[in-house]
């Protein structure tokens, strides 16, 4: 078995894709793992918006801002849902806004969604570095967990992408341990935070007690003021609801019934995600637990003072901000999951390259991961790996996607005429469209000047750039597409020119091919030193064993360099032959050297591999380029 076997599984057979379907279970850590751990860093981003205020903001606002977040979350839930019953081969944004609303709110949509999903990847790695980073306070690795964190994030991606050219249900199988540990240790701190509030009538003792608040930083705000403050950290807040779009996008990648199966995955993912933001929303506001300036050295998430204020530091910290690290690292696989399957869709329709169709060998779109990859680590290096600069381009594009989605239902069903209960169904889609789009709007106004700018102008140079994809393809498509049969007139032996420095066993190869492909066989030599080598013994080693043979002789020209250069003589000659010979075709061989080692092609073929991408770029329809390979 090979290395590659062992990091990236053995390839599977096409007839090996139904085993590797999923159920219920690891359908909640592959399309849910971003959506639950948004839970983490949720809260702490509206609190960092209720900054100005003070403990003021976090005791008056927060819960009146997240239970319009869970309102809105429950409307998404139930629009979903029948999303993945209308849709049971992939209901995704791009797929319902086409169908429903045309190709070019389908395009809206998907550039919406592609950046999204490349943030969530961003946020989601960032989010758990910073996790360990908090967890590394106060120890000796707290600085330099700090001044590396970019590092740790592009480590783990790296990590995450090699999990997931594994295949679909390995992915799942090896994320379903750090979702069990994140929820369960999370739901065991909500339960004993309420417990603790309950026991001390609303007013616990922390058993480490939170940073204390720069009173520097707090703002007397009112008025519109006050209200944009509001709505900022309600946008904010709203990057927890990112991930519910996932279930519908990869509704493929379950067993059958389909859409029952993700249906239950869908629920359990958003019954667990309501328990733990209003929890821990609620018990970071009992224990007066507010944001700190992730700018601080000393700089701690509000999950990790939250947990240190329920338990103290001990074991049960450690374990639940590793789980935390972990899950949060590993949510960007939601991404990895439904990203390559986005973009094969979009493919499909010409709007994306077509080597995004192509399965890998785990029966997977490898392309898709590759992209997100590159996209993700790309944002990271930008960004410095730091969640709160990631989070205000966030949200916006996924909640584009919602309300395109939505209204897409709303015509789906409107088109769908025996469709039961087809108008209480228009009518939650229609709630869920309108509800999405002024949350939208919401998040446009307050996070335009904070980067929202940077998404909303990304968004139409995606579009332009499909577009572009797609006229490519069209053209294409009409300049090579033949409805008439095989044309048998006119065919006629090319003119074989062969590029010769010097005579060896891999020039004859071509020599041999050449004289078997045409009688007419053009060997250039381009002399650049005094010694033609070539020239030397052209009559004993090649025309010799010709004439013997009664085969037309091939003809050695000798194109003298005066400044050493070796390609443009070559060009301008075959170019020229070209000229000359119109209505022939010019098959031009390079032979090559084929070496046992990757690393070993840095040594040899510099000038073939340059030669061949020349006529390539200046040829046209008549010059043919044929490799003749020899193997060492």
């Amino acid at each position: 078995m090979s290395v590659f076997d062992v990091l990236f599984g053995k390839p599977l057979a096409t007839s090996e894709q139904h085993a590797e379907h999923i159920g219920v279970a690891a359908g909640v850590p592959i399309f849910g793992l971003d959506g639950l751990t948004s839970a983490a860093y949720g809260p702490e981003s509206a609190m960092a918006l209720l900054l100005p205020l003070g403990f003021f903001g976090v005791q008056h606002y927060l819960m009146p801002i997240f239970a319009c977040i869970l309102t809105l979350l429950v409307i998404l839930y139930f629009s979903y849902r029948q999303t993945i019953v209308a849709y049971p081969n992939g209901g995704g944004s791009f797929t319902v806004a086409s169908e429903n609303l045309g190709d070019q709110a389908g395009l809206l949509a998907a550039a919406a969604l592609m950046i999204d999903y490349i943030l969530t990847a961003a946020v989601g790695i960032s989010a758990g570095v910073t996790a360990l980073v908090s967890a590394g306070q106060g120890t000796r690795f707290g600085e330099d967990l700090h001044n590396h964190q970019l590092i740790l994030c592009l480590i783990i991606l790296v990590i995450i992408a090699g999990v997931n050219m594994r295949g679909v249900k390995e992915s799942g199988v090896a994320f379903m341990l750090p979702t069990v540990l994140f929820v369960g240790t999370l739901l065991y701190t909500v339960g004993v935070g309420f417990f603790d509030i309950w026991r001390a009538h609303g007013h616990p003792i922390a058993l480490s007690a939170p940073p204390p608040q720069d009173v520097s930083k707090i703002e007397h705000l009112s008025g519109w003021l006050l209200v944009f403050c509001i709505m900022k950290a309600f946008s904010n807040g709203c990057a927890a609801m990112t991930g519910v779009e996932a279930v519908s996008n990869g509704v493929t990648a379950f067993k059958e019934p389909r859409s029952v199966l993700a249906n239950r995955t869908l629920t359990i993912i958003i019954s667990i995600l309501i328990v733990l933001l209003f929890g821990l929303a609620y018990v970071a506001k009992a224990y007066g637990v507010t944001a700190m300036d992730s700018g601080d050295s000393h700089y701690q998430s509000v999950l990790s003072i939250e947990v240190a204020a329920v338990f103290g530091r001990g074991w049960f910290y450690l374990l639940t901000m590793g789980s935390v690290l972990a899950a949060l690292s590993f949510s960007a696989n939601t991404a990895f999951a439904d990203f390559p399957r986005m973009a094969r869709a979009i493919a499909a329709k010409d709007y994306l390259p077509h080597v995004f169709l192509l399965k890998g060998r785990r029966l997977l779109f490898s392309h898709g991961i590759y992209a997100l990859c590159g996209f993700t680590a790309l944002i990271l290096i930008l960004f410095d790996g730091v969640t709160d600069r990631l989070i205000p381009l966030y949200a916006m594009g996924a909640f584009l996607a919602f309300t395109l989605s939505q209204a897409g239902m709303v015509r789906h069903w409107h088109k769908t005429m025996d469709a039961p209960h087809r108008h209480l169904k228009m009518a939650i889609n229609g709630l869920g469209s309108i509800a999405t789009g002024i949350t939208l709007i919401v998040i446009l106004v307050t996070k335009f000047m904070y980067g929202a700018w940077v998404t909303t102008l990304l968004i139409p140079i995606l579009i332009l750039t499909m577009h572009a994809v797609k006229k490519h393809y069209v053209r294409v498509k009409r300049e090579t597409e033949d409805p008439t049969p095989l044309r048998l007139t006119g065919l006629e032996q090319p003119i074989v020119v062969i590029p010769m420095a010097r005579w060896d066993k891999i020039t004859e190869k071509a020599m041999r091919f050449g004289l078997l492909m045409s009688p007419i066989v053009k060997v250039v030599h381009v002399d650049s030193d005094d010694a033609d080598a070539l020239g030397l013994v052209w009559e004993e080693m090649v025309l010799k064993p010709v004439r013997e043979h009664g085969i037309q002789e091939p003809e050695l020209i000798t194109v003298k360099s005066s400044f050493r250069t070796i390609l443009s003589p070559l060009m301008d000659y075959v170019l020229k032959l070209e000229d000359e010979n119109p209505g022939r075709k010019i098959a031009v061989l390079l032979p090559e050297l084929v070496v046992r080692h990757w690393w070993e092609n840095l040594l040899h073929n510099q000038r073939v591999q340059l030669l061949k991408l020349l006529l390539l770029l200046k040829g046209n329809q008549r010059i043919v380029v044929v490799n003749i390979p020899w193997y060492l």
